[in-house]
């Protein structure tokens, strides 16, 4: 199981919500979840062979900024 962490400018749960429905849809696989009272807003991805170009792509192409931590 591998954990990929992304910083975010996601502003509230409507927003993140949005991003977690397609990223669930793309990415069944995977679990995904946000930290929004982290003050880089984490965006959360757990899974076996996570795609990390598909969830930035996934993310930026919605409006959000989406830059990988580790």
């Amino acid at each position: 199981m591998m954990l990929e962490i992304f910083k975010t400018n996601v502003n509230d749960k409507e927003q993140a919500s949005a991003i977690l429905c397609l990223l669930n849809q793309h990415l069944p696989h995977c679990q995904v979840n946000f930290d929004l009272h982290d003050c880089d807003k984490i965006l959360r991805v757990t899974g076996d062979n996570i795609p990390v170009t598909t969830i930035i792509e996934l993310v930026t192409a919605n409006g959000i900024s989406c830059i990988q931590l580790n």
